[in-house]
């Protein structure tokens, strides 16, 4: 079978680097793809995604191609780099997003859509109702045009603070690997671990400590990304997809 990824830096991989440097990241579509391939024997994989794109970016960009490869399988995320912009309006991507997944249906490719994870504290808390809004939208575009939906808002275990990597953005390791097991049991696909095992336990952090890693992050993560908006920057300014056309991968890599 084929895979085709499209997206921003949640289906690129951001937060989940491959081990060896330089060689940029992993993330839950390559261990996704991954999984399909130790089931099937082989497959072929294509990964358009970039981080920072923006939906029109997105669909003009990267929908084409994905397209034009005709595979049987197109995983699709966007929108959220929208609405964390001045302005966003989940209706109006819900409109983009439904006729990008109507072009891939009538082209013959299965979808798989996401919602995202419910969180609402910290710069997520003045936004938390509009990403809600589109995620309620999303799951009516997946019904609507027979999708798979992979429904992130219900999986509390994206919620610990382990999922995600140090900038509270993008994932951490652990958080991609539990996605790829949760998008393989959506389709189907047979994995030998569990992407809900709980967590183990550990110390807590004192405030003093807590308050030293919130001046961190604005310092590292957070103000440099305001910068990046007011300046009309994106991360992915200089970042071309990292699989861009299919390849065969192997249960043997």
């Amino acid at each position: 079978m084929s895979l085709v990824s499209v997206g921003d830096s949640f289906t690129e991989g951001v937060g989940d680097p491959y081990p060896s440097p330089g060689t940029g990241f992993r993330g839950w579509a390559d261990r996704l793809a991954e999984h399909l391939a130790d089931h099937l024997g082989e497959i072929e994989y294509a990964n358009l995604a970039v981080r920072g794109k923006l939906m029109r970016q997105i669909i003009t960009d990267q929908l084409p191609p994905a397209v034009e490869m005709a595979p049987d399988l197109v995983t699709l995320s966007a929108g959220g780099n929208d609405l964390l912009r001045p302005g966003g309006d989940p209706e109006r991507m819900a409109r983009i997003l439904e006729a990008a997944v109507r072009r891939l249906r009538g082209a013959g490719s299965q979808v798989v859509l996401f919602t995202g994870v419910n969180i609402s504290k910290g710069y997520m808390r003045g936004t938390i109702g509009l990403f809600a809004r589109y995620y309620m939208h999303i799951r009516a575009i997946a019904d609507a045009h027979g999708c798979f939906l992979v429904d992130q808002w219900s999986m509390k275990v994206l919620t610990d603070p382990r999922a995600w990597d140090e900038d509270r953005l993008h994932m951490s390791p652990e958080g991609h690997r539990r996605l790829a097991l949760r998008v393989a049991e959506v389709l189907g696909v047979p994995v030998a671990e569990r992407w809900d095992e709980p967590w183990p336990e550990r110390e807590p952090v004192a405030w003093s400590q807590a308050r030293r890693e919130d001046l961190a992050w604005v310092r590292d993560s957070l103000g440099p990304w305001i910068g990046r908006r007011l300046t009309g920057r994106s991360s992915g300014d200089s970042v071309t997809a990292k699989r861009p056309e299919l390849v065969r991968m192997t249960k043997d890599r």
